[in-house]
């Protein structure tokens, strides 16, 4: 058997989220079968992080193991001719057996797009978060230096979140404007259920003006999720990367305004 790696590029407008489900479509389930019949054997894929409906991709990395014998770009052109536009497959390489692309990742970086404008979106409806009222982007940067480091982020986690332990690391966090677009960056060794929409929803409210920098770390510090600003939307989500160790040899992507080099 084989162990072979592919980046992912998708849309998730149409789907339920990543993860398979039985009652509605998913992007794992896309692409599941689109390589099972490209492999003729079924396939199934481990994913370096779930998205939920609606969340976008950049740089999501998966695994699967095979017997069939094809050429990389064999996985590349045959898997994007058997899935539906909004998913793409931008690489494959084969690995060792040993990797994983969940467990094997240093960090996860996500960013959060925001159109800031009296105008709502026509070309980019269902891929920005809009919000009409003027946003103080320096504001918003400055408030969320409070979370960096290791803390435990319940008040950022969703009820429903199912990981053992609210504690996680966050190595870096940016908040930068372009124009009408604030892209609000996030770095860490991972993530806990809406833990980014949970930070950019807490940060909105900064950078309105509703409340102050200061009130970021206060609500990382009650640990109390009902302390937290509103869940900010998930059409303004993009997983955007991963970071593995050098010598599994593949990509790593790092959005601009987040630090170069590999977790610490």
């Amino acid at each position: 058997m084989a162990r072979i790696a592919l980046g992912i590029e998708y849309d998730g407008s149409a789907y339920s989220g990543w993860q398979s489900q039985s009652h509605a479509r998913s992007v794992q389930g896309e692409l599941e079968s689109a390589l099972s019949r490209v492999a003729d054997h079924p396939v199934a894929i481990t994913a370096a992080g779930r998205t939920d409906a609606g969340v976008h991709a950049l740089a999501q990395v998966v695994h699967f193991d095979t017997a069939a014998a094809r050429p990389l770009q064999a996985w590349v052109l045959g898997a994007n001719a058997e899935t539906a536009d909004d998913v793409s497959v931008l690489w494959a390489q084969p690995v060792a057996g040993d990797f994983h692309a969940r467990y094997s990742a240093l960090s996860r970086s996500y960013v959060y797009r925001v159109l800031n404008r009296p105008m709502r979106p026509a070309l980019d409806r269902g891929r920005v978060c809009w919000r009409r009222r003027l946003l103080d982007a320096g504001r918003m940067h400055d408030a969320a230096q409070a979370l960096v480091g290791e803390h435990d982020f319940t008040s950022f986690r969703a009820a429903q979140c199912q990981s053992s332990t609210p504690v996680r690391r966050l190595f870096e966090v940016s908040v930068a404007r372009s124009g009408e677009v604030i892209d609000i960056r996030v770095r860490a060794n991972a993530f806990l259920h809406h833990m980014v929409r949970n930070i950019a929803g807490t940060l909105l409210a900064v950078g309105s003006g509703d409340r102050a920098p200061g009130w970021v770390g206060e609500v990382l510090a009650a640990r109390d999720r009902t302390q937290a600003g509103v869940t900010a939307p998930p059409q303004g989500l993009y997983f955007a990367g991963v970071e593995y160790p050098s010598g599994f040899g593949l990509p790593s992507v790092r959005l601009p305004g987040l630090s170069p080099g590999v977790a610490p």
